[in-house]
């Protein structure tokens, strides 16, 4: 069974570009792999800048999996050198009913 998850990106200065790009091939690399179902993943960007990650893992054990990809662990130390995770519940958007965030559409 698929597990969702909601991952908070905030860019580090001057990062935003490279960070978008790391984001727009972050699901691809795991489905790839057999890490992620098939379901697209949606992105947004908060007020603040802070770009917002909603994907599908394949099941509990494909998070604990990823661990053992050199790909994987690689694409996440690019991830460490151009933004912060945060947790959801510090974007503001998040304390309103109904929380609104800027669609982000990548380039075909």
């Amino acid at each position: 069974m698929g597990r969702t998850v909601i991952v908070v990106y905030r860019p580090r200065e001057g990062k935003e570009k490279e960070l978008h790009t790391l984001i727009r091939d972050h699901v691809p690399v795991l489905q790839r792999i057999g890490l992620a179902t098939t379901r697209p993943a949606t992105i947004l960007r908060a007020a603040d800048g802070c770009f917002v990650e909603i994907f599908e893992w394949a099941s509990v054990e494909a998070i604990q999996k990823a661990h053992s990809f050199p790909e994987v662990k690689e694409m996440w130390a690019k991830f460490s050198r151009v933004c912060d995770y945060e947790c959801p519940a510090r974007l503001k958007e998040f304390n309103n009913l109904f929380s609104e965030f800027e669609t982000i559409r990548h380039p075909v």
